[in-house]
């Protein structure tokens, strides 16, 4: 018997270009219930009202996994048991991560959870897992060192996501480019 092979889909972009509704858009090409990983978290009334407006336009067809640090071990118990998780983002969950925790090897240990799961389900998985991050690479060089790091990693973070990839997009006003697959 063999086992179907989890397939990895990157999609990257800046802030607002369409990354989100275009994981959303080919997710839902899929029959069956849905995961949803959310990686925000309702801090303020803007990002409650941004929340519940997402959950609608996601529907029944959905399950949330509201997970703002532990994504490694969401993703590992829940591959293989949906046809489709959509991981939304990495840089917000890179974000919690620098300003929850001051070490920075509890950090790069989540990274590297994150990369060894990644791993996993591609061996294992039948799932199809969108993962949505931002690039943040292409502006300024921030001007403080937190902003800096967080740039940098998330720079890394991105080229570990894509390499293990099967598909990669660069969403740009709405318009995909495939960059890989």
């Amino acid at each position: 018997m063999m086992v179907k092979k989890g397939k990895i889909i990157f999609i990257t972009g800046g802030a607002r270009s369409g990354k989100s509704s275009f994981a959303l858009k080919h997710a839902s090409l899929y029959s069956g219930k849905k995961a949803y990983i959310a990686t925000a978290e309702p801090l303020d009334n803007e990002m409650q009202e941004r929340i519940e407006k997402h959950r609608i336009q996601r529907g029944k067809e959905w399950d949330a996994f509201e997970e703002p640090i532990m994504i490694a071990d969401v993703i590992r118990e829940i591959m293989g048991r949906y046809p489709v998780i959509v991981l939304d983002c990495l840089t917000l969950w890179l974000s919690n991560l620098l300003t929850r925790q001051n070490d920075e090897n509890i950090v790069e240990a989540e990274l590297e959870k994150f990369a060894a799961v990644l791993k996993s389900f591609q061996g294992s998985s039948g799932s199809q897992l969108f993962i949505v991050s931002n690039e943040v690479g292409m502006g300024i060089v921030p001007d403080n060192a937190l902003s800096r790091r967080f740039r940098d990693m998330a720079g890394v973070l991105n080229q570990r996501a894509a390499e293990a990839a099967d598909e990669a997009y660069l969403v740009v006003s709405s318009m995909p480019l495939r960059i890989k697959g």
